[in-house]
């Protein structure tokens, strides 16, 4: 199979809400994002973040980081896609729409 398939290549979104009323959940809700941009994720809209992953077996793995992350409190998703269904996405501001920059096959450096 070819390394770099668009149906290989997968991007993992988490999508959360967390509280955020005291201190204490201003806190876990800093470190729940923080911990997310340090394992690769890209904020993509307030409260979802993006990370490309080179294959379905890498994707797992930031998963399993990300669950290891779970606050007790909220409301968190995490979603697998393929890059094919990914580069689907309609993007707008406002009713403008934008072309989809995130898409497209990236290099490994070994």
């Amino acid at each position: 199979m070819d390394r770099f398939s668009e149906y290989r290549i997968m991007w993992v979104m988490v999508f959360f809400d967390l509280p955020t009323e005291t201190k204490k959940e201003k806190k876990i809700y800093a470190n729940f994002r923080k911990s997310l941009m340090q394992d690769g994720f890209t904020m993509f809209q307030f409260s979802i973040y993006l990370r490309h992953c080179s294959s379905r077996e890498n994707a797992e793995v930031h998963t399993k980081r990300v669950k290891n992350l779970l606050p007790e409190k909220g409301h968190v998703g995490i979603l697998s896609i393929t890059d094919r269904q990914f580069a689907t996405m309609e993007l707008f501001y406002g009713k403008k729409e934008k072309a989809n920059s995130a898409s497209g096959q990236q290099f490994e450096l070994f």
